[in-house]
């Protein structure tokens, strides 16, 4: 295959059910976009479910497609270890349970169009209330701290160019790592742009942002925020 110059990084967290059928849906929505392009399914967590010998088997059915374990589990890990692996000048990252492949090719066409710019998804469906109401209050919390001018920090797809180095270098393991992306953003002075996306989805499994997590998320920004102070 030709150096790919997009790079789609699919975290893989128990998702053996539906993990194949999403990225024959990516594959062909991507033959639309001219763009040579790689898809990047980094396995992380528990891998008793089948999900490493499914996305090695997908693997063999494309060329553009490799299959990669991340020994450490957590979101943010697993989207680290697939930039240090991405070969692309694009670099996207989305949760690949919730995104539909229609939202992936816009995200990814406005970036092309863009040039030095990061794109990311701003959802405006979400499901349930619940989910709802701690998404809006993680938002406000994470403006009030770090005066982002976003919404949905947690929103994917995200698209950024490897020209922008230090995004190539980010640190959290967990669910903080889109926080620390924006924050850098703010920091490096990167241009964003949002695209607002619709779709609500859901390929399979179920989401792993419950109580605990969200309070996780919710004390994680707090001692995020004084850390980025001391610094």
């Amino acid at each position: 295959m030709k150096d790919p110059s997009i790079s789609i990084i699919l975290p893989v967290y128990r998702q053996a059910d539906h993990i194949r059928s999403v990225v024959h849906e990516y594959v062909d929505a991507l033959a639309q976009i001219k763009a040579v392009h790689e898809i990047l399914l980094v396995v992380n967590g528990p891998t008793d479910d089948g999900s490493v010998d499914v996305c090695r088997s997908v693997e063999g059915e494309f060329e553009s497609v490799r299959a990669i374990t991340s020994e450490i589990p957590g979101w943010g890990r697993a989207v680290r270890v697939g930039i240090e692996s991405s070969r692309g000048d694009l670099i996207c990252y989305t949760n690949s349970a919730r995104t539909s492949a229609k939202d992936l090719t816009d995200v990814l066409t406005t970036a092309l169009g863009q040039g030095d710019a990061i794109v990311k998804a701003t959802r405006k469906i979400r499901e349930g209330f619940v989910r709802r109401l701690g998404s809006l209050l993680y938002n406000l919390e994470c403006r009030a701290l770090f005066d982002l001018p976003y919404w949905d920090i947690n929103g994917t797809p995200k698209v950024f160019p490897r020209t922008f180095t230090r995004l190539l270098t980010l640190t959290r393991d967990d669910d903080l790592l889109d926080l620390e992306f924006l924050v850098t953003c703010i920091e490096e002075d990167h241009p964003v742009i949002s695209v607002s996306t619709f779709s609500a989805i859901r390929h399979g499994g179920k989401s792993t942002t419950g109580v605990r997590a969200a309070l996780r998320l919710y004390y994680g920004a707090i001692a995020m925020r004084s850390q980025w102070r001391r610094r």
